[in-house]
């Protein structure tokens, strides 16, 4: 078997396994589920951006979007597909969400991601990704959220978990360590979660596929 059939057979197996796990509960963790040349090269982009690349993280959206370091304290950078690297990882968004909408039939419409890091110390508090919509929402909406890993080497002692509680936010039912290659993927609005303190830096990927808010025979672009 090639290279290039060993690479779609890995990304096949993932990709089953995460709509499989999806269709039963509302998250899934996969160790090891980024292809390992998209990993490399997301790490090394990471390992060349400077704090400059980064601004910090707010809360809320479009008009009621705020900086609050109470709630959280990473930094983020978008991904718009500038690189190589950026360009394999909406790639491979792109084919994951082909895959999810013909096993699990979501309409996912688009996507959108950035770089997370987390200096030592930097949190996220609790929260939902999104609201469940009222009748009159309209706009695309975030429905399905993802997490990829790229810390090689993370032992317990770093911290960092993303902790995901149950569906009324009472209990963690899960802590997920952000191991390199990780992919962590749930409903954005049914699955409260939080980033525990990091130890040492921590950096991720954070990514949401959205559904389309059309209404009548227009259609809503990305907020």
């Amino acid at each position: 078997m090639s290279l290039a059939e060993q690479s779609v057979g890995f990304e096949e197996f993932c990709f089953a396994r995460i709509t499989e796990t999806l269709s039963e509960q509302s998250w899934v963790v996969v160790p090891d589920a980024l292809p390992p040349a998209l990993a490399e090269a997301l790490f090394a982009q990471v390992r060349m951006m400077t704090p400059d690349d980064f601004a910090a993280a707010g809360v809320g959206r479009s008009h009621d979007h705020t900086l609050n370091s109470f709630v959280r304290r990473d930094q983020i950078c978008w991904i718009e597909g500038a690189n190589d690297a950026e360009k394999e990882w909406l790639a491979f968004c792109s084919r994951l969400q082909t895959y999810i909408n013909r096993r699990l039939f979501m309409g996912l419409f688009s996507f959108e991601s950035h770089f997370a890091h987390y200096a030592p110390g930097a949190f996220y508090k609790k929260h939902l990704d999104a609201f469940r919509p009222s009748p009159t929402e309209r706009g695309a909406r975030r429905v399905l959220s993802l997490v990829a890993y790229l810390n090689p080497g993370w032992q317990s002692a770093d911290g960092g978990e993303l902790v995901i509680y149950d569906e009324h936010g009472a209990e963690p039912v899960q802590r997920i360590q952000p191991l390199y290659g990780t992919l962590a993927i749930f409903l954005s609005d049914q699955v409260p979660h939080e980033v525990a303190a990091a130890n040492r830096d921590r950096y991720s990927i954070a990514g949401w596929f959205r559904v389309n808010g059309t209404k009548a025979d227009r259609v809503d672009p990305p907020l």
